[in-house]
């Protein structure tokens, strides 16, 4: 069988440094808020290209603080507007409304699956305040039309990149005029939300986020709200969250980062043995775009008799997953929005099927899923 991530071959590929960093945690008897976050947090810092990382709980937590801390600043208010793609995973959506602000979904392209830039301004009004990006799949979701439009309406940018560590806007043949180097997504924005859920590229053995940001005063808040509200011991500025990485997640993360550059470049790998091979008029597949901006979290296809497509794979021992099946606008928890139509949202929580793609996949597994994707048919 090939499974569609095998977590326990992940954790092997490293396994000798991640248990030494866990050793040394849990010899040195201290648990939160010590040298190992502090040293993965300026690692990461580095790596994403900010002044400040944060670590936090999960990834749902990093984006909730962000907007939580600029309501404590004065620069949104309840009920403030925060522009959002349709598709996404809803802790995106989540975020937002845990804050009290009002999301505003935006249709995706149907090429690249990530938000349309040319619907966005039509979605600003008066009470928008901010655009939030999610690198959905591990695909770089920025454009420059974006930052036009956030440096027009001063919105903040913010990046949902939990699905696209290591990832990079540009590259060295073609940047764009005010863009002197590859920047990598995490750092595009005014602030970005990061998470080390298990199964992401780089993944922590349990639950952990960051947010990442150059704002100076934007991350004193977070850092205090994630720590209770408080900057000082027994001193509380705000009425906070505790969502806190812990040092055990935060060792293995850093023992993890310097080796997340080859990992990703081994799920180009498969990706490109996909998209050239994959020759099946049944089966489609999002625009290519350049390797470094995307990572390929997840590599999406589309069939529009899907469950049939993906009961065909199983039966030939191949996992697949849907991301995702029911979209947030359809979701119980969002029922103000159930009668919305969105059919492209709908179209690709209809017809997308997850292959598998991993830093431990081999060549020869990919084949033998492109044999079985060729070898699907209508009847």
């Amino acid at each position: 069988m090939i499974k569609f991530l095998d977590l326990k071959k992940v954790t092997e590929l490293h396994g000798n440094e991640i248990h030494e960093a866990a050793k040394r945690v849990i010899d040195g008897g201290w648990y939160l808020l010590g040298d190992a976050t502090r040293t993965f947090e300026q690692h990461y810092a580095e790596y994403i290209g900010t002044k400040h990382c944060i670590g936090v709980g999960n990834g749902l937590d990093a984006l909730t603080l962000i907007y939580r801390a600029y309501i404590e600043m004065g620069v949104m208010k309840e009920g403030d507007e925060v522009i959002v793609p349709a598709n996404t995973y809803i802790a995106s959506i989540l975020a937002v409304s845990k804050n009290n602000l009002v999301p505003v979904l935006v249709e995706p392209r149907m090429d690249t699956l990530e938000i349309d830039d040319s619907l966005i301004e039509e979605h600003i009004t008066e009470r928008t305040r901010s655009i939030m990006i999610v690198h959905l799949y591990g695909r770089c979701a920025y454009t420059e039309k974006i930052k036009v439009l956030c440096e027009k309406y001063h919105l903040k940018l913010i990046e949902d990149n939990a699905q696209a560590h290591g990832c990079t806007y540009g590259n060295h043949q073609h940047l764009p005029p005010n863009i002197q180097h590859p920047i990598k997504t995490g750092a595009l924005g005014d602030a970005a939300g990061h998470s080390f859920y298990p199964g992401k590229n780089m993944g922590a053995l349990g639950d952990g986020g960051a947010v990442t940001t150059n704002d100076d005063k934007l991350a004193d808040i977070i850092r205090a709200l994630g720590n209770y509200g408080s900057g000082k011991k027994y001193e509380f500025r705000y009425k906070g969250y505790n969502s806190r990485l812990d040092e055990i997640q935060a060792a293995i993360l850093d023992a993890k980062l310097s080796y997340l550059d080859n990992d990703n470049r081994h799920r180009q790998r498969i990706a490109e043995y996909y998209y050239e091979h994959i020759s099946n008029p049944l089966i489609h597949l999002p625009l290519r775009t350049d390797d470094k901006q995307n990572v390929y979290h997840i590599f999406p296809v589309f069939c529009e008799r899907r469950d049939t497509f993906q009961a065909f794979l199983a039966e030939r021992g191949i996992q697949t997953l849907i991301h995702y099946p029911i979209p947030p606008h359809h979701q119980e928890c969002y029922k103000e929005w159930n009668t919305l139509q969105l059919p492209i949202t709908e179209r690709i929580s209809r017809e997308e099927l997850s292959l598998p793609v991993s830093q431990v996949m081999t060549l020869e597994e990919a084949a033998e899923v492109v044999e079985a994707l060729n070898a699907f048919t209508s009847f």
